[in-house]
């Protein structure tokens, strides 16, 4: 003997993420701020020892416009997929590990001339 099965009976589909029991932690949230601080962490732009050397041999102080212009211009780099650009500002090349967030070394226009820089995967102009 065959049963027959009732096509017609509605099955109810399962939510993708259950109701938040009462009192429970929010994970959206607690996500939230994990993701705010790693960003703000990354925003952070440092400058290696070699580099701030070879700023202060040159006389070149870096203001608080030209670190935006230098943070916007790894921004891009990073939106990019770059690993280690060459950063321009002005009459100033930075190479700067965009994964870490370092600006490796400064060539002023004075060094400039030699023009040959290696061990980058992008340009980016400030």
């Amino acid at each position: 003997m065959v049963d027959k099965l009732n096509v017609s009976t509605r099955t109810t589909p399962v939510s993708a993420s259950p109701p938040k029991a009462p009192g429970a932690p929010d994970k959206r949230g607690e996500f939230a701020q994990l993701l705010a601080r790693e960003t703000q962490h990354q925003e952070s732009l440092r400058i290696s020892s070699h580099a701030q050397k070879r700023l202060n041999s040159s006389q070149i102080t870096l203001t608080d416009s030209d670190i935006q212009r230098i943070g916007g211009a790894v921004q891009r780099a990073t939106e990019k997929g770059s690993n280690q650009s060459l950063v321009m500002l002005d009459n100033l090349a930075l190479v700067v590990s965009i994964k870490n967030g370092v600006v490796i070394t400064a060539v002023d226009e004075e060094r400039m001339k030699e023009g040959v820089f290696t061990n980058i995967d992008s340009v980016v102009i400030a």
